[in-house]
């Protein structure tokens, strides 16, 4: 068994919201009660649709957001209680790659510079060998020593992104947090920039969190895949599980959604999610997913579904035995970055 090098136990985080004359005090449900665990030089890719707290997840996991509760452990610390001595140390072991490297970037930096800090903060290394050590950090990304002096508004969406890879790397994580590292980039760039991040892992044993909205490209890069919706985990399987197709109706939906090139390879996939989510606020009794749901019985209004074991994977759904991966759903495609 590959040894865990992260571990996220209950993860819980809660917004609190005001109360006033015309609203009693209440929470934004953003996570309830998220778990798993990554092993070494494995990819754990967190899906799901916009606003179902899928980089709250990676903040709390960074402290980037103070968890509601719950626990995060990486390299013996638990960092939802590390003092900041602490934590300083074992961000040494997990870093994190954003979504828009262009926000994440420095203007008033040049890559030098943005390189160099992780190596001065943590001194990783004396300064006399800075410019070896970028130099060596740009090569791993597929990048020369002629962008040492240039700032991020001289660099195309995908070398910003190799440099803040880069940024990560100094280092020398066990974890990287990758949060839709390749949405806000162009199509001929995404299949570049996952090919770097595929190369760094094999060479160097990295473990990452890939967080994407694009369930095919998820399947493209990780070894487990966690669909989200609402605060909680609803399917958890391993890429074999999710070849023969998937089992949670909204994972279904979410991977319908998804376009494809070839119309014949959509007949037969279920329709998309209907309508909006519940507010995060206001959540329903039962299944938090029962109002968009075409198989709802009673007792998804009533109770709400345990993450429960089925047919290899982990599902949080009543019916799932029912729907038990009918002859109409099919295997996850590839994408274009593929």
């Amino acid at each position: 068994m590959s040894e865990a090098v992260l571990e996220v136990v209950d993860l819980v985080k809660h917004y609190p919201r005001h109360r006033s004359l015309l609203r009693p005090a209440s929470f934004v449900h953003a996570l309830d009660g998220v778990s798993f665990t990554l092993a070494k030089g494995e990819t754990l890719a967190i899906v799901g649709e916009s606003g179902c707290g899928k980089s709250t997840l990676a903040q709390c996991i960074m402290r980037l957001v103070e968890p509601t509760s719950g626990t995060v452990r990486i390299g013996g610390c638990d960092l939802t209680r590390a003092d900041s001595h602490a934590l300083r140390a074992s961000r040494r072991l997990m870093q994190m790659v954003f979504q828009n490297p262009y926000a994440s970037l420095s203007p008033r930096r040049t890559v030098f510079l943005t390189l160099c800090d992780p190596l001065r903060l943590h001194r990783l290394r004396p300064r006399a060998q800075w410019r070896d050590a970028v130099v060596d950090l740009l090569g791993h990304v597929g990048l020369g020593a002629e962008f040492l002096d240039r700032y991020p508004h001289e660099l195309s969406g995908g070398q910003q992104q190799r440099v803040a890879i880069a940024r990560a790397l100094a280092v020398q994580p066990r974890v990287i947090i990758c949060d839709e590292p390749v949405s806000a980039l162009d199509v001929s760039v995404q299949a570049q920039v996952v090919n770097v991040l595929l190369r760094l892992q094999a060479e160097f044993g990295l473990s990452y969190l890939f967080i994407s909205h694009n369930l095919p490209l998820a399947r493209r890069v990780s070894h487990t895949i966690a669909v989200m919706y609402l605060g909680q985990i609803v399917e958890f399987a391993d890429r074999a599980a999710l070849v023969s197709g998937l089992a949670h109706p909204y994972s279904r939906a979410l991977f319908a959604a998804a376009p494809v090139a070839d119309p014949a390879r959509a007949r037969g996939r279920p329709p998309p999610p209907v309508g909006e989510p519940p507010s995060p606020v206001d959540l329903p009794v039962g299944c938090r997913y029962q109002a968009r749901c075409p198989h709802r019985r009673d007792i998804c209004v009533t109770t709400a579904p345990p993450l429960r074991p089925v047919a290899g994977r982990l599902v949080r759904c009543h019916l799932v035995e029912e729907l038990a991966m009918s002859s109409s759903v099919q295997p996850l495609g590839e994408t274009q970055a593929g």
